[in-house]
This record gives C-alpha cells, structure tokens and sequence, in this order.
C-alpha cells in the first residue's frame, strides 16, 4: 500500500515529509520521492528502493521550503524506477498519487492527441498532465482539479502542489483513504492518522468522493459534485498504536473500507496495466504440465480456496482439490507427483497450514503459498509466495485479506488457463480488464452501507440465520455465515442452495432469516426457486443480486439489497463485501467486541 504526506506550513517541509513517510514504511513500497515549493516553483527528489536512498539523495542536493508532497510508491503502472517513483509533474503541476486510474490508457491518448508529452508509463501522470490541461484553460488550480475529478475512473488518492501558488496544496480521495491534519498555522495531509501523530491529533478524514484544497490557515473540502461542505474534526490516539481507525468506529470497519485500495495494490503487483497483461514471479516449475491442483487453507482462507477451485476448475480446466488443513494433515491424502500444493494463509503462521505444506513438499508437490506476510515461515518454506497486498488487519474477523487472497487466486487461475492454452490472449485482456474494475465495484457497495445498518436491526434479533448461495456463491455464503458467527455469535449456517430440501428446510419458519445471495446467472432461476421456497414456509428473505435478479424476484422478497452488475468471474470477490457489511453493522447493533471476538485470535499457531 503506497504511502502519501504532504504538509502547507512553515517549517521545513523535507524533514517533515520524510518523518511522516518513515511511519508509513509498514505499508510496503519500492521507491520513495517528495517535492516542494521554493520561491514559486516546483522542485523534486526520487529514489528506487528504501528511503535510505531518498534520504541519501537530499543530503547530495537538499530541497527547502514549506510546501510540499512526499510519497512511498508500490509499483502498480510501470517498473519500480525512479522514472516512475512520484511525484509526477506536468508544467507546473506535481502530483503524488495512491490506486489507479482505470481510464488512464483514454485519457493518456487524449493528452497525447493534444499535443501533451509523458516521461513515464504510470497512470498518475496522467493525472498531472490532465490537470495542467485544464489549469492552461482556466487559470485557477481548484477549478481545474475539479473539471479532472469528472474524468477518472477507479480508486484512487492524491495530493498536488502547484507553480505559483505558495499557500495551496490539493488533495482527494475515491476509494482509497487520506486524512487532513490540522495544525497551528499550517496544515498536513497522510494516507492515516499514524503518519501525522508527531506533529497533530487533530484530523478531518475526507470521506470517499471528497477533495480539499488545503492552506496555512484554513481548509476548504468539496464533496463529489464540487460543492462546498464541511467534515468533523476528529481527535485521533494513533501515536499510541501501529495504525489507527480513522473515522470509524472498529478497526474491522476500517478494513471493510480499505479494501477497493488494497485490492487495487494487490493486483497492481500482477496485472501489467499498460498492455493488460499477467506479470508473476519466475515460476520454479511448468503451470501448463500440472496433473492435479490442491489447496489447502483454514477458516476464511478455506472459503478462498472453495472459490478458487470454481475457477480453476471452469476457467482454467485443472483438476483441483481443496482440503483443510487440520483435516488433511491426517487423511494421508495421495498426491500426484509433480502436483501443484496451494498453501492459504493471512499470517502465514498458521499451524495446520504450515504442517501440510510439509506433507507436501514431503510427497513432491510444488508449494505456492497465498499470504500477507512475506517473511513468514509459509512463505519461507515455499517454492513460491504470490503475496497479498491488504496490510496490516487488526481485526479478528477476516475482511481484505479474504478478498486480496481472491483477487490473486483469481490471477493465478488466468496464469494456470494461458499456460494450458485453454485461455487465449484476447481471454486474458478481457478478464484482466475486469479484474481491475473490482476496486470501484466495490467502492460502489461500499457507498451503500446505510443499507446494511437498516438490515441488520433486525437480523440482530435472530437466533439462527441461513446463508443460501449457488455455485460460485456457494463460498460465499458459507464465508457470510461464518462471519456473521465470529462476531454477533448468532449460529448461522452456509448452505448450496441446492440442499435446501435436504434438510435445512425443516428448519424454516417465521423467526429464520434466510440470506440469499444470487446474482443474475444463469443459474439465477433455480436460486429463486429455493427462495419461494423458504417463502412458503414463513421464512423471511434478504436478497443480495443485481438489478436484474431484483427486477425478476425482489418484490418477493422481505428485503433487497441491489449490487453493481458485474460479470460472473469477478462476482465473488464483489459479493464478498456485503455480508461482510451484514455481519458488522449486526455485531454493532448487538453490542458485541467486534474486533476482538470472544475465544478467537488473529493467528492460529497452535493446533
């Protein structure tokens, strides 16, 4: 996750920028710069690699002045180089920026048509050279920042700084978080609170769709539709803790909310953007000769898997085999020699995982493990690590770590399909192309939360909930259900809808909540017919679909919920996000410690 600082003041901006960077250095990055204001123009300094060498490059040739923008880049459009390290500038304009653009390729040949030139491959400096487009149109830096917003798609942050204006710094945010901190004649801006903790506990967190244009002396947020509102100050303790919460009121909240950024970090270290193609590590052995597939994981992980083995098995066409892991440790499972082992793991301590990659390096299975840790000893002990870019997650309960674990198992399953020659290279753009669009689905749902909190009031006088999903969604409600128990403790199950009538039915009446979650597919019908059929019998249903299932079947139902039509292939990794939703906003209504749930740890390290 890319790290962002900025600061409109009167001390040295360079030593501020750097302080404020160093504590954002737990988010991972692979080159670092800053830039600022001296005398009425914009000056800057890149680094490859560590703030050491950043640091190292201001001590050759120091920058002054007050104003300025810094920023920790993870590679996402373009080699992780000093060419494309931030700040961008374009005539006058410079501009650090977290996510991505996912129109950058339209607008970059609109700028280039108009006669605009680029020195780097990244998306964000389309940014810059669009803003400088409209400054040469209107003279004013606020007015052209916002004619700018109109036109990127996805999620995204970022701050600017401007030529000749020495008491100006602009800064937005779609998607991905920033916070405003607030100080005695000056004022900061920081990816979290954690990076301005030295310097103030007095913070405005822009909410998403929000931009600012921040001076000395005072702020002035503007909301989507560029109309002046204002934002509550928050008092915030992150210099007590590694991260902080932001505006929200539980850390798994917080999580909930990060996910279109982290989820756009992720895939960012797979998909090459420019030409919409896969860029995974050197694979230590042949994807296209695999036999059979397995993979292993625990609890949310294991719901992963289940997704992943619906896509290997229909888009790749690999036999694939999903166990867990306490249970396979045991059953002497008999591997193929020269098969391909899946490891899944948020820590990638978890011991029943750790002692089954064992098992099956022991029975000569190629390992790839799925983790957030990367110096952790699942990854340690692997051929391969395609790591997941969520963060730190504090809370209990699973949240983007479960859907960045999708996100590259979902890449994977494209590599496994080209490999084999199942899939061709229009397949890959076009499921790539989708891929990329899952941060501003989810950005989408996430922009409807106030529905879920109406939901869940009800839903919190439960005693027992069912989660109904088919197919692909079948993971998904089996994920729905385990959250909504880790949290609210309501027993609640995960079902294939399929099974309804081979027993849950009895259990159906006026006091069972019946989640059905069923997208527009073409299997959508039979979905609905399992919903008349808890209908019949007094239960009562939340339908999650799109606009079209809703059209067909939502009258029926006791309470819709209607998402983003998105094509099949990403649908779990966006449907994942509003059971999530479900189960939070039920634990808060309840009462309950939803970050810290009763008799659950983060990491299972012991059996």
């Amino acid at each position: 996750m890319c790290g962002i600082v900025g600061i409109v003041g009167e001390r040295n901006a360079s030593e501020f920028m750097i302080e404020g960077l160093k504590r954002l250095e737990y988010r991972g990055y692979d080159s670092a710069g800053l830039a600022t204001l001296i005398e009425g123009s914009t000056y800057r300094r890149r680094a490859e690699g560590k703030l050491s060498n950043l640091i190292a490059e201001l001590d050759k040739d120091p920058l002054d002045g007050s104003v300025g923008i810094g920023h920790t880049r993870w590679a996402t459009h373009g080699a992780p180089n000093t060419q494309n390290a931030h700040p961008h500038q374009a005539d006058g304009v410079m501009v650090v920026h977290n996510g991505i653009i996912e129109n950058y390729m339209e607008l970059r040949d609109e700028l280039l048509s108009a006669g605009k030139t680029f020195s780097s491959v990244t998306d964000t400096e389309v940014v810059a050279q669009l803003v400088s487009f409209y400054l040469a149109q209107t003279h004013n830096p606020v007015d052209a920042v916002g004619k700018t917003l109109k036109r990127l798609e996805g999620a995204f942050a970022f701050a600017m700084i401007f030529d000749g204006h020495p008491d100006l710094m602009i800064a937005a945010r779609r998607g991905s978080p920033l916070a405003i901190g607030l100080g005695d004649g000056e004022n900061y801006i920081g990816s979290d609170a954690f990076s301005l903790a030295p310097i103030t506990n007095k913070v405005i967190y822009l909410e998403d769709g929000d931009w600012a244009e921040i001076h000395r002396e005072k702020i002035q947020v503007y909301d989507s539709d560029n109309h002046p509102i204002s934002r509550p100050v928050t008092i915030t303790s992150a210099s007590a803790a590694l991260v902080d919460k932001g505006n929200h009121r539980h850390f798994m909240a917080k999580e909930i909310f990060e996910q279109p950024d982290v989820i756009g970090h992720t895939l960012g270290a797979y998909i090459d953007a420019a030409d919409r193609s896969l860029k995974l590590p050197a694979l230590p052995f042949d994807l296209a000769t695999l036999p059979r597939i397995t993979i292993i994981a625990c609890g949310t992980a294991f719901y992963a898997a289940l997704v992943a083995k619906y896509w290997l098995e229909q888009v790749a066409r690999v036999p694939t085999e999903v166990d867990i892991a306490s249970e396979f440790r045991y059953r002497e499972a008999a591997l193929p020699e020269g098969g391909l082992a899946i490891m899944i793991s948020q820590s990638g301590e978890t011991a029943d995982t750790l002692a089954a990659l064992r098992y099956c390096k022991a029975h000569k299975q190629h390992v790839v493990s799925v983790v957030n840790v990367k110096e952790s000893t699942i990854a340690r002990e692997s051929d391969l690590i395609l790591p997941t870019y969520a963060g730190p997650e504090i809370g209990v309960a699973s949240t983007k770590a479960f859907t960045c674990q999708l996100s590259v198992l979902a890449i994977l399953t494209l590599a496994v399909g080209k490999a084999r020659g199942v899939l061709t290279t229009d397949d890959e753009k076009r499921l790539l192309h989708l891929m990329q669009e899952v941060p501003r689905h989810i950005a989408e749902v996430l922009a409807h939360e106030e529905a879920f909190v109406s939901i869940s009031h009800d839903l919190s006088r439960a005693r027992d909930v069912l989660f109904l999903g088919r197919g692909i969604q079948y993971p998904i409600a089996l994920e729905g259900a385990l959250k909504l128990k880790e949290i609210s403790y309501i027993h609640a199950e995960g079902y294939a809808a399929g099974e309804l009538k081979h027993g849950p039915i009895a259990l159906i009446d006026e006091n069972m909540p019946v989640v059905v979650i069923a997208p527009c597919d073409q299997i959508f019908e039979k979905s609905v017919s399992n919903m008349h059929e808890v209908i019949a019998r007094g239960g009562e249903v939340i339908l999650i679909s799109d606009k079209g299932g809703i059209s067909q079947a939502g009258a029926d139902a006791s309470v819709s919920f209607e998402m983003p039509d998105v094509d099949p292939f990403i649908a779990p990794i966006i449907y994942a996000v509003p059971v999530q939703l479900l189960a939070y906003h039920t634990a808060v209504h309840k009462g309950t410690d939803v970050d810290q749930p009763r008799n659950l740890a983060k990491s299972v390290t012991v059996e």
